[in-house]
């Protein structure tokens, strides 16, 4: 009888694995698996392709959030665009005559609700413009990141940074302090100097002061931001609403019962309004019906198939989950399509049944403008900008590096000068089309946990955003709840690194928990970094006054055998009988 380990490998399929293993072969030893480290990585090509599908697809919709969310600004659309109405709203312009009808000239309230047909009409093409800009900065930032820095990154415009660029610098369609022509030199003018940062290697200094416990825990802040993020109904599966009372809640309602969110302000005659710069809030809001809504369902039904597919160490398995749940949201007239009868869902059906479609950008491209640059709020745009661009993005590429484990005991890790260079340069170029700053995306974990660990993953990732320049429609209909599970079962791998936090050492394990609480609960890994820092340094300032003390012979300490911690006062002329304090202890 044959043992455990003299049994005879099991035969493989003739016609699948070993075209796929010859292929891996001959790429690993061509100049391109050399120039990439396959085999020094333990990667193979078919990997890499199978990392780069999974970070897009779960990146996929920032193409359609991210145009959406800086159309909100109103990008380059003004009251020009406006179209004359007539004074009775019944009647179409064309037959607004005599004279107890006119025309009214628009004016700043066009731009509000109800939103003038040919303001919204701006709208809609700058979200196209926008769309492109997003896929040209996005496949400029992963080319260099893979072809240079060598690294399994997708680049994008960043979540948090686009929403500040639309609702805080340039305000809902315009009414912010700063136009979105000025924001997008303050953009630019920012990606010059964080280029100029990273290329005298001053970036790579500044992220080794973040503390060890910071570093470390915000892999795992990040995993439970992606989680969050998730876990909502804008990008994910909708379980968790909105709770006047508490924050957040138990949601999932369908679309039916939810209700929208806005500030507004109540004038003395009772009329409603919205205030200046104030948004409406997506659908998050559960008036009835919580737990029944069928797209959650739905996104379950993703999750489970994803999970079990970890379990059972099945490669491609956020790809299997993310296409499953897409291809049954593409159904019409079912509970879970993505395109409903509405007026918006048959829109989005009409573009999604295009298949291909090549846009050129026409308002954004160029549109930047430095009228504003001796303005106050200008400046404060372009350092808010920085401060983020500095802390996010140099925190995310140390996290995706460490996740991938590339980071040394230092912190280093191979190819990061390029990946620096790779995002900045993308910030500018992605200001001078239109979009807000780049960076590298948390959501490139899913091709790192689908084995991605060399540049080939970023360039696949590139190559995908260049085939969605002519595939947009089909790519811009990823529904949200297909990208929620993956997102989720992300967060429960970057979890791993809370091992390494030494929970037994107040010093760091306060600092770590506050990185990882802050990140999603401020919505910003930024935020996180930053009260993670702060508290850091609260904490150890006794003891690096009491070291700095101590290193210039002011005094000096020492415990004697009965466990008394002696202050010793050093003797000096003004005191030349000092003698030594004791402290117990």
């Amino acid at each position: 009888m044959e043992t455990e380990g003299e049994r005879p490998p099991l035969p493989q399929h003739e016609g699948h694995t070993k075209p796929l293993s010859r292929l891996n072969n001959y790429v690993a030893k061509s100049r391109v698996g050399k120039w990439f480290k396959l085999s020094h990585r333990n990667s193979t090509f078919t990997t890499e392709l199978r990392a780069g599908t999974a970070t897009f697809l779960t990146m996929a919709y920032i193409l359609a959030v991210n145009a959406s969310i800086l159309a909100d600004s109103g990008g380059t659309c003004s009251v020009s665009d406006c179209l004359p109405l007539c004074s009775e709203a019944s009647l179409p312009p064309s037959a607004c005559s005599g004279p107890s009808h006119r025309l009214l000239p628009p004016d700043e309230s066009c731009k509000f609700n109800p939103v003038n047909p040919g303001y919204a009409s701006c709208l809609e093409n700058t979200r196209k413009d926008l769309i492109v800009a997003t896929i040209a900065s996005s496949l400029i930032g992963c080319f260099i990141m893979g072809t240079f820095a060598n690294l399994p990154l997708g680049l994008a415009p960043g979540m948090g940074s686009n929403a500040y660029f639309a609702y805080t610098v340039v305000g809902f369609h315009g009414s912010g302090n700063v136009s979105y022509q000025s924001a997008l030199a303050a953009v630019f003018i920012e990606g010059t100097i964080f280029l100029l940062v990273s290329a005298i290697g001053l970036r790579a200094k500044l992220a080794k002061l973040v503390p060890k416990p910071v570093r470390i825990s915000s892999s795992a802040g990040i995993g439970l931001f992606l989680a969050f993020i998730g876990l909502q109904n804008n990008q994910g599966i909708g379980l968790v609403g909105f709770s006047p009372s508490t924050l957040v809640t138990l949601g999932a309602c369908p679309t039916s019962s939810r209700a929208s969110l806005a500030p507004v302000l109540t004038a003395a005659n009772g009329t409603v309004s919205l205030l200046p710069g104030g948004t409406v809030s997506g659908d998050i809001l559960c008036l009835r019906d919580r737990m029944e809504s069928p797209t959650l369902w739905l996104g379950l039904v993703g999750f489970v198939i994803i999970a079990y597919c970890l379990v059972k160490n099945v490669k491609g398995a956020m790809i299997y989950g993310i296409v499953f749940v897409t291809v049954v949201s593409w159904f019409r007239n079912t509970k879970v399509t993505a395109f409903p009868n509405t007026e918006a869902g048959n829109s989005a059906h009409e573009y999604f049944k295009k298949v291909v479609d090549v846009h050129t950008i026409k308002t954004t491209a160029g549109a930047l403008s430095f009228k504003n640059i001796n303005k106050g709020y200008f400046w404060e745009a372009v350092v808010t900008f920085l401060y983020v661009d500095i802390l996010d993005t140099t925190g995310t590429l140390y996290s995706m590096a460490r996740f991938a484990g590339f980071t040394d005991e230092k912190g280093n890790f191979e190819g990061q000068y390029f990946a620096f260079m790779s995002d900045a340069t993308s910030i500018v170029v992605g200001s001078l089309l239109g979009t807000s700053p780049v960076t590298a995306f948390i959501e490139s974990s899913t091709g790192i946990r689908e084995g991605g660990r060399t540049g080939l993953t970023a360039l696949t990732v590139a190559a995908y955003f260049l085939l969605a320049l002519f595939f947009t429609p089909l790519l811009a209909s990823i529904p949200a709840w297909a990208v929620g599970p993956p997102l989720i079962l992300v967060g429960v791998l970057m979890m791993r690194s809370v091992v390494e936090i030494d929970w037994e050492d107040m010093r760091e394990a306060i600092p770590a928990f506050v990185t990882l609480i802050l990140m999603p609960l401020t919505y910003s890994i930024a935020y996180g970094l930053i009260g993670g820092i702060g508290t850091y340094i609260v904490l150890n300032l006794w003891d690096w006054g009491w070291g700095l003390l101590q290193h210039f012979g002011v005094v000096k300490m020492k415990t004697t055998d009965d466990g008394v911690l002696v202050l010793q006062n050093q003797p000096s002329p003004q005191n030349p009988t000092a003698k030594p304090l004791q402290l117990q202890p």
